[in-house]
């Protein structure tokens, strides 16, 4: 998520300052026109939406004005948001008590929310064939206490994007979308793909932590355990094992670049275009940039996850929810299902890069795209997205940005063991939990 973040950051920079005005008090004040039974006029919902893509923008406003032209009686007005600045904004107006209906942000932001009353339980107003539509392990990422607070719509998997021309030349074929390598069989691929000049992997690992923990649940590796009401960090043989195989890849087998560990995912593009890497390991969004700047000629193809034990990862998918304090919440979950229909979704999802949460959305879009540009492996990956343990941590900010952070860099610039990696990690629960 963190790529996507920050390329959120480079392309609305100049509009956040323009919408922290719109998207204030007043563009946030959430609908009180309209009575359930109509005698006052149509019911009016405010849908505060954080889309940001030119696709995505477009999909967004044409199925609310779609919703608005199929349903007289329930008016939804598009507000636009920006992932720079909700946070606050949305704080800002949940304690004024002048929220949208209807909210867009991500699973790991709304539990804050939702655990201060902000966030209507959607439990009892969203249909079991909605609900059906998404697995267990997705809903619990946006349940928190017991409450369903948020929609899960749009996911983030990580896979791994190859040269096929340095695949085909070494003799790697390539896994089909439901049958990824296992780490053993990703690391001696590595090892083929790298030669003079050339290296197999370029992990980019800028902002390890999150990177690091996702793929930690391949092996059931959870770092944060709770017992008897009480959360601590422990490192064991399967929280060690994805920092000491990015380590021997890096330092053991030389089969990754060490010059890719202060890179953000797009910083390794002109290197992986130029023959550089032959593999990126990172977001399924990073096929959008494969589309928009991979050279004329140039062959790419997704590989799926890689797996351990599982190919678990964690899941934080964008969420819609509804606002405690809304007056219209019936009226509000009706709109969320249609919105997120199947068909609707999949168009999300397209705009966006990401992957639907939608057993049948996915089918949606892998048929409307053929599977072209890797959207097979998009789709199959969601199965493996489940909520993981640090993401129900309220410390885990803080012990990622003061410890985890610095001692993953340390320990992949060969600077720190693996076990004094494991001493400060733990240590750093002890400050941040106790």
């Amino acid at each position: 998520m963190l790529d996507r973040v920050n390329r959120r950051r480079v392309t609305r920079r100049l509009a956040a300052a323009a919408l922290a005005g719109v998207v204030g008090l007043g563009a946030l004040a959430a609908c009180g026109g309209g009575s359930d039974d109509g005698s006052s006029g149509p019911v009016k919902l405010r849908f505060l939406s954080l889309a940001w893509q030119k696709e995505s923008l477009q999909a967004n406003k044409d199925l609310v004005a779609k919703w608005n032209a199929e349903h007289p009686d329930i008016q939804v007005e598009y507000v636009q948001g920006d992932w720079n600045s909700v946070h606050d904004q949305l704080l800002t107006a949940f304690e004024g008590g002048d929220a949208p209906d209807i909210v867009h942000y991500e699973a790991a932001s709304i539990g804050e929310f939702s655990k201060q009353g902000y966030l209507a339980d959607l439990s009892g107003l969203l249909s079991d064939d909605f609900k059906g539509q998404i697995d267990k392990g997705i809903w619990d990422t946006a349940t928190f206490d017991g409450k369903v607070t948020g929609v899960p719509f749009l996911l983030e998997s990580q896979v791994v994007i190859a040269n096929k021309k340095l695949l085909d030349a070494a003799g790697v074929a390539v896994p089909p979308a439901d049958g990824g390598w296992t780490w053993d069989e990703f690391q001696a691929n590595a090892q083929k793909l790298t030669g003079p000049g050339k290296y197999g992997v370029a992990w980019a690992l800028k902002s390890p932590t999150n990177r690091v923990l996702n793929l930690a649940l391949n092996f059931d590796g959870k770092y944060f355990y709770t017992d008897g009401g009480r959360t601590e960090v422990r490192i064991g043989d399967a929280e060690k094992e994805v920092p000491k195989r990015i380590h021997d890849m890096l330092y053991g087998s030389k089969t990754a670049s060490p010059e890719a560990l202060g890179m953000s995912g797009a910083d390794t593009l002109p290197g992986f275009f130029a023959g550089k890497y032959a593999m990126l390991p990172g977001s399924v969004s990073l096929r959008q940039q494969m589309v928009e700047q991979a050279p004329a000629g140039f062959e790419w193809v997704t590989i799926p996850p890689v797996k351990g034990v599982s190919a678990n990862q964690a899941a934080n998918p964008q969420t819609l929810s509804v606002a405690a304090e809304s007056e219209h919440q019936k009226q509000a979950a009706q709109f969320l299902e249609y919105f997120l229909n199947p068909a609707n979704m999949a168009a999300l999802a397209k705009g966006d890069w990401l992957v639907p949460t939608g057993k049948q959305a996915n089918e949606e879009l892998v048929r409307a795209t053929g599977g072209k540009q890797g959207w097979d492996v998009a789709a199959d990956s969601a199965r493996d997205l489940t909520v993981a343990p640090f993401q129900m941590v309220d410390g885990y900010p803080e012990w990622k940005l003061k410890y985890a952070t610095p001692a993953l860099q340390q320990y992949f610039a060969n600077k720190i063991t693996l076990d004094q990696l494991g001493t400060q990690l733990v240590d750093g629960g002890k400050q941040v939990l106790r």
